[in-house]
């Protein structure tokens, strides 16, 4: 449900003041005015029979409830090969999770939870992952290297992802520009998580270890569209390839996003590419409206002589705050206002529709301190209605100026230093850089704080799995059973103005040779495609997708009408008639149609039977109706033999 619209006067200000359209306003001009540009990771899971490094069945989920045991853990950082720790895994350390893991056997080992070495890499998934990266235009390398990756959110019992590159320097076309994408790499898919409240994260194992593909774009794609485009593309790729999973889920996107003057911003686990165009538009003006905070906080005082301060107040001496904190779902021991010098306004500015500066505050004590929300009150909150006098007192205990800004917060006294900190991190962050962050997408275009961005130390060498030799031999037979061109098949579909909803089942079914070649009948590229792109993939669609479908029955159709003199029509409701029937004997269905069918009438006799049908016919009523209801009854009769455009016309001159 959509939030109610916010009236807040400093919201509604700092919002024009940066220039924020909607996305169905906005134009190429504004995304050049701020600097609009962004990349993809697009991760796939492959289409495999067992995961990646295990002997465990793939791709075999499992409801929530459904596992035979649980396994808790707790996460450390560890030293990278450079000798330093990681940005991301010290903050996940600093929330104190406890992981807990739902483990059913039917889909899981002790591999899964690092008690076993991993297995050699599933051979099956390499190849469809070296195929993949054929078609994408990538140079493959000569040796795969295995590497860990640290994933210390404890979306992986391990702690690290088994990752390994297999092509670089590749590109896809989108028929208006060419897109570079950097690499294509093969890796072992995350846990599913169940739940995550308070210090306590719930994941299920039964998609942990499923082979996945990433493929990595260049920052070329500088409107919300392209990227849009960009997403479709590669997923169009590994579909039509047959080496993916299909199902939700199966396919993710990591949207990167950044404004001139921003930072690379990496929306995470983005699952539908109808979502890309409203987040990536957002979060490009989030740091642009971030970039003007920071303006305002710099023209007001010098970072190094802020300091915020705070104190602990009698929640039962305040019911509004009392009522409000209620809400928050767990309990609590201890609040605390804080006063924020030179932040008169700032808590309010507008960063996403809906949001302001005071939600990046919230969101970063959700994750960090692990304190549910609703955990903080404004003194400029435009989510709450608050009387006007609730911080006068605070004001004065915190002996705040009338430039300054305040906030309350509350949770379990445990929980409360770290959540200073947290406050005072994210305030000071604001004077002079946009956060490094990864964000969770929501349905509605916006998105919320989720961990900080990791770098290159979380990388280090697997020590577990010896390199391995691609051998050229190998290499250039998978390139020569290789994918057909799909840039310029789909090329061809677009020359043809085939309906975009057909192109994916004509593509994956190879079928533009053959409607190309049943254009001799006089029909056009259109109508063929649509033949095949509705009617024939519904047909297909009821006699089993899993089945091999015979696409010659549908060129004896088209022949046995062209023999027999019959159009489109004709081989439309034998079609249809085959659907009804779950029957993919084309022909057989033709001759039973064609023995019901009298034409032994020629058109004339049609149209003098209209002419009769239509003297019975009251001369007051309507010509259009009049004429669509002697298309019906005449219609039996001419199936085939005379186009309903055709039909009409001649009934239209006897009337």
């Amino acid at each position: 449900m959509q939030p109610k619209e916010i009236k807040n006067l400093n919201y509604l200000k700092t919002r024009q003041q940066i220039g924020y359209v909607a996305l169905n306003d906005a134009s190429y001009a504004d995304y050049k005015r701020i600097g609009f540009m962004s990349g993809l990771e697009v991760h796939q899971q492959l289409n495999t029979s067992e995961k990646l490094f295990c002997r465990c069945p793939s791709c075999i989920l499992q409801a929530s409830n459904d596992y035979h045991a649980e396994i808790i853990r707790h996460m450390r950082p560890t030293l990278s090969e450079m000798g330093v720790y990681d940005g991301t895994a010290l903050m996940e350390f600093k929330t104190k999770k406890e992981i807990t893991y739902r483990i059913n056997k039917s889909t899981a080992c002790t591999y899964d939870i690092d008690d076993t070495p991993p297995f050699p890499i599933n051979r099956e998934a390499l190849q469809k992952a070296l195929e993949i990266s054929h078609i994408c235009n990538f140079d493959i390398v000569g040796e795969v290297h295995i590497t860990r990756k640290q994933y210390l959110d404890g979306s992986i019992p391990a702690g690290f992802q088994r990752t390994a590159i297999l092509g670089v320097n590749g590109s896809i076309d989108l028929g208006y520009k060419k897109v570079n994408l950097i690499q294509l790499s093969i890796e072992e898919d995350s846990c599913r998580e169940i739940s995550d409240i308070g210090h306590s994260r719930v994941y299920k194992t039964d998609r942990l270890g499923v082979p996945l593909i990433e493929t990595v774009t260049a920052p070329e794609l500088f409107t919300p569209w392209e990227l849009k485009d960009a997403a479709q593309q590669i997923r169009l790729i590994n579909r039509l390839s047959g080496n993916s999973r299909d199902g939700m889920g199966a396919g993710r996107q990591d949207v990167n996003v950044s404004c001139a003057g921003g930072t690379r911003i990496e929306i995470k686990g983005v699952s539908h590419n109808k979502w890309i165009p409203k987040l990536s538009h957002n979060e490009a003006f989030r740091q642009w409206a971030l970039l003007n905070i920071q303006k305002v906080l710099q023209s007001r005082v010098d970072k190094d002589d802020w300091k915020m301060s705070y104190c602990e107040i009698d929640i039962f001496n305040y019911s509004e705050i009392e009522n409000i904190a209620k809400n928050c779902g767990q309990l609590f021991n201890k609040v605390v206002a804080i006063n924020l010098p030179h932040f008169k306004h700032v808590l309010s500015h507008f960063t996403q529709p809906y949001r302001d500066f005071s939600d990046e505050i919230s969101d970063r004590l959700k994750v960090i301190a692990c304190i549910e929300k609703p955990n903080i009150l404004s003194s400029e909150d435009i989510h709450n209605e608050i009387t006007p006098n609730l911080f006068s007192k605070i004001k004065l205990d915190l002996n705040a100026n009338i430039d300054d800004a305040q906030i309350i917060i509350w949770g379990p006294e445990a929980d409360i230093a770290t959540a200073l900190e947290t406050v005072e991190e994210r305030c000071l962050m604001a004077f002079d850089e946009i956060p490094h962050e990864t964000r969770k997408a929501f349905a509605n275009g916006t998105t919320m704080f989720e961990r900080v961005l990791p770098g290159a130390d979380r990388m280090y060498p697997d020590t577990d799995s010896v390199p391995i030799p691609l051998k050229n031999e190998w290499i250039d037979e998978l390139k020569e059973n290789c994918f057909f061109n799909l840039g310029s098949q789909l090329n061809m579909l677009f020359e043809w103005e085939v309906p975009i909803d057909t192109h994916f089942y004509l593509l994956r079914n190879r079928l533009n040779q053959t409607i190309d070649n049943l254009t001799k009948y006089g029909y056009t590229h259109r109508q063929i495609s649509c033949i095949f792109g509705h009617r024939i993939k519904k047909l297909h669609k009821v006699t089993g997708f899993n089945k091999e479908f015979d696409f010659s029955k549908t060129v004896e159709l088209f022949d046995f009408a062209s023999v027999n003199n019959l159009n489109i029509d004709f081989i439309k409701e034998v079609i249809n008639c085959a659907i009804r029937e779950c029957n993919t004997d084309l022909i057989y269905v033709a001759n039973s149609i064609l023995v019901k069918l009298e034409h032994k009438f020629s058109i004339s006799e049609i149209v003098m039977h209209a002419e009769n049908v239509a003297s019975t016919i009251n001369n007051q009523i309507d010509q259009n109706c009049l004429t669509n209801w002697l298309i019906g009854q005449v219609k039996p009769n001419s199936l085939g033999a005379i186009s309903l455009s055709k039909l009409s016309e001649l009934l239209t001159s006897q009337e």
